[in-house]
């Protein structure tokens, strides 16, 4: 039989890489989620009239605005991959202890690449 800890601190709990990518997934959907009524009345502006348009390359010419829509292209590519692996954890694909591990870092992997491509022509 195993002890039971005397006290738990929260900062020293060590979270599981599979644990970690699915709170980052709720996050990134949550981010995407409030952050698409923004994506939306910019798709509007942009397609009103060619001076509109005009007036939203200018705006996305702004770094800052550039970082952040590099952030929710990574959300995006991360939620994206994350959903897929969780899809296939479903259907009892890859539920094992060391394949979850292995998805996990595939889907963190494959978020950061994917915004890499992406944000390469953004930037």
């Amino acid at each position: 039989m195993h002890s039971r800890p005397k006290f738990l601190t929260l900062t020293q709990i060590k979270m599981p890489m599979p644990a970690i990518i699915s709170i980052m997934h709720r996050v990134s959907g949550a981010a995407l989620f409030f952050a698409l009524p923004l994506l939306l009345w910019i798709l509007q502006q942009s397609l009103s009239s060619f001076g509109a348009f005009n007036e939203m390359q200018g705006f996305f010419a702004n770094p800052l605005v550039k970082l952040i829509a590099l952030g929710l292209l990574w959300g995006f590519f991360h939620h994206l991959c994350a959903g897929i692996r969780f899809l296939a954890l479903d259907l009892h694909f890859g539920s094992d202890l060391e394949t979850a591990r292995a998805s996990s870092r595939a889907v963190l992997a494959g978020g950061i690449v994917l915004t890499l491509l992406a944000g390469w022509q953004l930037w």
